[in-house]
């Protein structure tokens, strides 16, 4: 876990062996999700994959937001080669959501201030989730837009159930941390101050287990929640973003 990177941070505990932390850090964008942190957590989820010491993995955000979702504003990157290089690009929030949904380690979403849109997807791709009591959520793609991708329906539909998803997809409306928590989709809430300490606590409970038991157990609610709303019902997101760019651009040469 020794990788450099910059724009997350990784922190392997020391009073609590077997903890990992990965935080988002770009707190001036509110945590935003552009390119280089897409490849960034994939890299972090990696050397996860293959860290047998690491066992349960917190992920939280730096400043005063988890994330404000994919970056609408990303930092300019070199143009795509080809048509298949687009689509490759595009899935950049597939995979990242995929990368953290397959570790191994027990995962924990320690969320503050806000999470929006593709930060939702994140959340939804981690074991337990923890808010803070002023945290808040949206899902507002269709405002903008845009297709929700990133493999987000299954997900939400599994953790929020299909009427929920639909309002809260359909409606893109903010709903607080009390309202995730009753609704499931948030396991605890908390005060402001106490997130991070309760996410510590909760960690240190998880790496009380057995080691082995734990990991079995991880890996066996990974399958069933796969069987319960396969991620595969979206295949088709990287053709979904092309579209919706291509739209974009004839509405903006239609305008000028």
């Amino acid at each position: 876990m020794a990788a450099a990177y910059t724009t997350i941070d990784v922190v392997a505990d020391r009073r609590l062996r077997g903890l990992v932390t990965i935080t988002l850090n770009r707190p001036r964008k509110l945590n935003a999700i552009d390119y280089v942190m897409h490849g960034e957590l994939q890299r972090a989820c990696a050397a996860l994959n293959d860290d047998a010491n690491a066992r349960v993995v917190i992920i939280a955000g730096a400043g005063r937001a988890f994330s404000s979702g994919n970056d609408l504003k990303p930092r300019r990157r070199p143009r795509a080669s080809s048509d298949l290089e687009r689509r490759r690009r595009v899935e950049d929030g597939n995979r990242t959501s995929a990368a953290i949904e397959a570790l191994p380690q027990v995962t924990i979403a320690a969320i503050n201030g806000l999470s929006v849109g593709g930060a939702v997807v994140l959340a939804a791709c981690v074991d337990i989730r923890l808010a803070a009591a002023s945290a808040w959520f949206s899902i507002p793609e269709i405002d903008l837009e845009l297709p929700l991708t990133w493999n987000a329906l299954p997900r939400l539909m599994r953790e929020l159930g299909p009427a929920r998803t639909k309002e809260l997809v359909m409606t893109g409306r903010r709903f607080t941390a009390a309202e995730a928590h009753a609704w499931g989709f948030v396991n605890h809430v908390y005060p402001d101050g106490r997130l991070i300490e309760e996410a510590r606590a909760l960690a240190a409970t998880l790496l009380a287990k057995d080691p082995l038991t734990l990991a079995t157990t991880k890996a066996a609610t990974r399958a069933l929640a796969q069987l319960m709303v396969p991620e595969q019902a979206t295949y088709s997101d990287p053709e979904l973003l092309l579209l919706a760019d291509a739209m974009a651009r004839r509405r903006r040469q239609g305008e000028g």
